[in-house]
């Protein structure tokens, strides 16, 4: 018999604000043996990259999670951004609603973009079976947000289980869309302001000791504090803004519902020409104040996290950079972790912002000219 309260387990998790305790995989908590575990990614997300639409893959890897966080009723459940995808966890009486938002949002990536966006929902009892796990925690980046780390192997192995056709979801009928309300990328990219934003991707070799990867971990966590801003790739004053933006185009296709895209595309123009003069201001209006707005969507960015292992996008100089690469790459030798960095110019957000005048706004990082998705493909080419 199903647990009264598996439904609220993520929800009464205490939220941990020490990021670099996450290295520790104490810090975490089994999903409920009932639940069950959501993923989905971009099929041939790297030829799109080099076809300079990473923003593009950026926003339908955050429409996995949009869909679903308004297809939850309000229910609080974990979820992480990976990308050109993401993967989350529900409990079982949410199933048919899971289902139906991803695939919703397979037919609209596939209709909107001519993505292949392939998905499936996994039980989490099938992945303790096959020998992983899947546990939780919370982590607290500012006062008003939280997000979910992940450990025990259980995400990565319902990844290849995907790809390898099981579990899959098919997507919905023609003209199904999701509801996407509050998705949104209309920030311009930031450049690093310290020489490169680095991508970077630390995971445990299989069989390592827990003890050694929790130690590499924090030792390359600990080497951004001495960063400018601790490698927060979004500036102390805020992203930047421009108008137009190539965003909006993105964002028309996402809220248009059945609606005309060109008029879509209108009523946007006009709404974030409104919005770039008090971001430009910063004058308030009634209860929106574009400084405050502005500081929070900073301290609510996601650029870095547990997803069974270490994954950053930070803003990095060269000699970081080196001192880095130099643990990763001896701990590597010693079968400790594999890893994979990727250097670019810039950094970009996508946002899920359910109201400007709360401040529950969500804002998912990554490179800007390839990101996590490039520092896995060197992950794998790596010996």
């Amino acid at each position: 018999m199903a647990d009264p309260l598996a439904n609220d387990f993520y929800a009464r998790l205490a939220p941990q604000g020490e990021f670099s305790r996450l290295a520790d995989g104490n810090a975490y908590v089994p999903l409920p043996d009932d639940w069950y575990v959501g993923t989905a990614d971009i099929v041939g997300s790297t030829a799109h990259i080099a076809a300079g639409r990473y923003k593009i893959v950026n926003t339908v890897g955050a429409s996995v999670i949009s869909a679903q966080m308004n297809a939850a009723d309000g229910m609080t459940f974990p979820f992480v951004f990976g990308g050109d995808g993401a993967s989350f966890a529900f409990p079982s009486g949410h199933l048919p609603r899971a289902t139906d938002a991803l695939s919703r949002v397979l037919r609209w990536a596939a209709d909107a973009f001519g993505f292949e966006l392939r998905g499936a929902i996994v039980p989490v009892a099938d992945i303790r079976a096959a020998g992983f796990d899947v546990s939780v925690a919370r982590y607290r980046p500012s006062a008003t947000i939280d997000y979910a780390m992940f450990a025990g192997g259980g995400l990565a192995w319902a990844d290849r289980e995907m790809k390898a056709g099981r579990y899959r979801i098919d997507p919905a009928p023609e003209g199904a869309l999701p509801d996407l309300s509050g998705l949104s990328c209309r920030w311009t990219p930031m450049k690093s302001r310290n020489g490169t934003i680095l991508s970077v991707l630390v995971l445990p070799r299989p069989g390592a000791d827990p003890a050694a990867v929790t130690a590499v971990s924090r030792r390359v966590v600990e080497m951004t504090r001495g960063l400018a801003g601790g490698g927060h790739p979004v500036p102390p004053e805020g992203p930047g803004v421009t108008w137009p933006n190539e965003g909006i185009a993105i964002e028309a296709l996402a809220s248009r519902g059945h609606g005309s895209l060109l008029r879509r595309k209108i009523e946007l123009l006009a709404t974030t020409l409104v919005a770039h003069f008090f971001f430009i201001t910063r004058i308030k209006l009634g209860a929106f104040d574009p400084t405050h707005y502005v500081q929070v969507t900073r301290d609510n960015a996601d650029f870095r996290k547990f997803d069974d292992g270490l994954k950053m996008t930070i803003d990095c100089d060269a000699a970081t950079r080196d001192r880095i690469e130099t643990v990763l790459r001896e701990a590597s030798a010693a079968g400790i972790v594999s890893y994979g960095l990727f250097e670019q110019e810039s950094a970009i957000m996508t946002c899920i912002v359910p109201s400007v005048t709360s401040d529950n706004h969500v804002h998912f990082i990554d490179g800007a000219a390839g990101g996590y998705t490039s520092a896995a493909m060197a992950l794998r080419a790596a010996p």
